[in-house]
């Protein structure tokens, strides 16, 4: 961990692009209100494919005009090369400066997986097409991709990600620090020094939230897991116990040295701006 302490604290919040105009309304006051805490910058998160392109960008530019920072994501699977440089030209000339790149989930239905089938490919191309405008964060995995071969094999994509020309990394959700701890001591270990986030899932849906963890690969130690299961429909117990897990997470997280957090929001306020007031951030 010592190298992580070497880095400042930074301090982000994530949405996803809303379908609806009501979605749109509730997201602005969602994203207002987490603005009073004054996060390094908001992240909004592209469809498969690029499909949520134009309402990324919608919700990046009402952000921005705003005078806060946002980073779009930026994601290849299913998207040819023409695509990508597209999106980077557009990015560019809004001034953006900062996108995640990720490699992403193929599209349901897509006959091919795009000109870029890693992420290392994308951030190589990226700094091809764009040169050192914009800082890229890259996503990596304390509990392993699922699709990974061995932990050995994660640690060398996520390297090459790193050797491509990535800044910094936001990590997959987990709920056991010690996972994240042994993570960055490997990156260590191998020359990795960038600032690597840890990402933050408050808990509120447990049924939603085991539906994501199996997909992404993200663990829920069991004892965890019994004990949501325990509160059936009790919605208030589940958020409640929920908020102390993650908060304590949150706690020992930064105390041993990480450089911030990303809140995975869900595009709510509550929950993460009651982590942050327990945290005295």
């Amino acid at each position: 961990m010592e190298s992580q302490k070497r880095h400042p604290r930074n301090f982000s919040f994530e949405f996803f692009p809303p379908k609806t105009p009501e979605g749109v309304q509730r997201l602005s006051a969602t994203w207002r209100q987490l603005a009073q805490l004054q996060p390094r910058f908001f992240s909004v998160t592209y469809g498969a494919g690029g499909s949520t392109r134009d309402r990324t960008l919608a919700t990046v530019t009402e952000i921005r005009q705003a005078g806060f920072h946002a980073a779009p994501h930026v994601s290849c699977v299913g998207s040819s090369r023409a695509d990508i440089a597209e999106t980077l030209d557009l990015y560019r000339a809004q001034g953006i400066g900062h996108i995640v790149a990720l490699r992403g989930d193929m599209p349901s239905g897509a006959a091919s997986m795009g000109s870029f089938h890693y992420a290392n490919e994308l951030v190589e191309f990226i700094r091809e097409h764009t040169g050192d405008h914009f800082h890229i964060d890259v996503a990596c995995y304390p509990d392993f991709h699922p699709q990974a071969k061995s932990p050995q094999d994660d640690l060398r994509n996520f390297k090459r990600k790193i050797d491509a020309g990535a800044n910094s990394a936001i990590t997959q959700y987990f709920y056991n620090a010690d996972s994240y701890f042994r993570f960055v001591d490997d990156c260590e270990a191998i020359g990795i020094d960038i600032p690597i986030v840890p990402g933050v899932m408050p808990i509120n849906n447990y049924t939603q939230l085991a539906r994501f963890s199996d997909a992404c690969g993200a663990d829920i130690p069991r004892w965890l897991r019994l004990k949501l299961a325990s509160y059936h429909d009790d919605i208030a117990s589940i958020r409640s116990f929920g908020l102390d897990v993650v908060t304590d997470l949150c706690d020992r997280l930064l105390s041993a040295g990480a450089p911030g957090l990303h809140f995975y929001t869900m595009n709510m306020a509550g929950p993460t701006s009651t982590i942050w007031q327990r945290l005295g951030l």
